[in-house]
């Protein structure tokens, strides 16, 4: 087996000031000019920095299996994404974009209650997309550790009039849930792309329905698709084992005939992982772009926040919340998904100035 993965680094503002030099991640507006190859074939694991200009070098001195596999993930950085089609609306995915959550549950970890009034959850909807959210995260069942399960009609009944509200003035919707029957229900109202933490592994009936549906779907890992999805998590080394879980779903989806293009994947951060892992996610989140997916980035006031400044609670984890979704649109993220929505989009709107003040610059 080869166990080989390209991670992309050394990113570079202007690469037109280094003709040659720099390459472009996934038809986004980064640039990287280094790739860090990792393989773990062996006993051991073994990292080499390659330059872009010695690449084709490079390729031609591993063996042919491996030169294979390189050419295979270097494909897939460097393929622009389609378009995301949620009903009426075009997600372009040349550029970051915002999704807003809005949990429908009385005990979400940051906002359970909050919008239990339909026309507060509405208001907030709109307030995200009206800030610049391009798509809204609806849920129904809190996914937080020790939250209980919630069946199923349970969860419809909260999510479906919300949907029905906001899917009438055009909003694109998203649909976080694990359960198929939920998935029919939401679709069915206005949602154009599912959100599943299970990866579709949860419920039996889920991937049957959401080739049906023929929305794009979120593959997110978790070390258990039961009922505890924070359950296990036990990695020797939590970025290519990650890495490896997903490539085998995203493979198992696609094969049941979901096309590549209507898969984004999401690295589970805080699901099953302790804080080291999750900083190795973090630290390397652009060797997910190997997949050859969208790539989709949650750690909005996640626990790690509170851990690493000194147990703020979950109303005080603004700043931190923003540091990691830049730290993700760095590395090519291509879907930040965040409670605080009008905060996220302007520092994403900063760091887009930037970019194009770097890109149209004069050598």
């Amino acid at each position: 087996m080869i166990d080989l993965y390209l991670r992309p680094t050394a990113f570079v503002e202007s690469p037109q000031r280094h003709d040659g030099a720099a390459v472009r991640l996934a038809g986004s507006m980064l640039w990287f000019s280094q790739i860090e190859v990792i393989d773990r074939t062996g006993a051991s694991t073994e990292r080499q920095l390659v330059d872009m200009r010695r690449w084709e070098e490079f390729l031609g001195n591993i063996p042919v299996e491996k030169q294979a596999r390189c050419a295979q993930l270097y494909t897939r950085l460097t393929t622009p994404r389609s378009a995301l089609q949620m009903g009426e609306r075009t997600i372009r995915l040349d550029q970051p974009q915002v999704m807003g959550i809005i949990n429908m549950t009385p005990d979400s970890f940051s906002d359970g209650g909050k919008n239990g009034d339909i026309e507060t959850a509405v208001n907030a909807a709109f307030n995200m997309t009206s800030a610049g959210a391009a798509m809204i995260d609806i849920g129904g069942e809190s996914t937080r550790p020790g939250a209980p399960l919630v069946w199923e009609g349970e969860e419809i009944s909260r999510v479906e009039p919300l949907i029905r509200r906001l899917a009438v003035s055009g909003t694109a919707i998203s649909i976080d849930t694990r359960k198929a029957a939920v998935m029919e229900a939401a679709v069915t109202a206005g949602a154009a792309m599912i959100n599943d933490i299970s990866a579709l592994l949860f419920d039996d009936r889920s991937l049957e329905v959401a080739k049906a549906l023929n929305v794009p779907v979120v593959l997110m890992h978790a070390p258990s698709h039961g009922t505890d999805p924070h359950k296990g998590g036990d990695y020797d080394d939590v970025v290519t084992n990650v890495f490896d879980w997903l490539e085998e779903r995203v493979e198992a989806v696609e094969a049941a005939g979901i096309s590549r293009d209507k898969i984004l994947v999401d690295p589970g951060i805080g699901f099953g992982k302790s804080l080291t892992d999750n900083l190795s996610l973090i630290n390397n989140l652009s060797v997910f772009h190997g997949l050859g997916c969208a790539v989709l980035f949650g750690a909005s006031r996640k626990r790690m926040i509170g851990a690493l400044s000194n147990e703020a609670p979950v109303e005080q984890r603004l700043g931190g919340s923003l540091f990691l979704a830049m730290k993700a649109v760095e590395q090519g993220a291509h879907i930040i998904r965040v409670h605080d929505a009008a905060e996220t989009v302007q520092a994403v709107q900063v760091w887009r100035g930037l970019r194009d003040a770097a890109l149209t610059a004069r050598a």
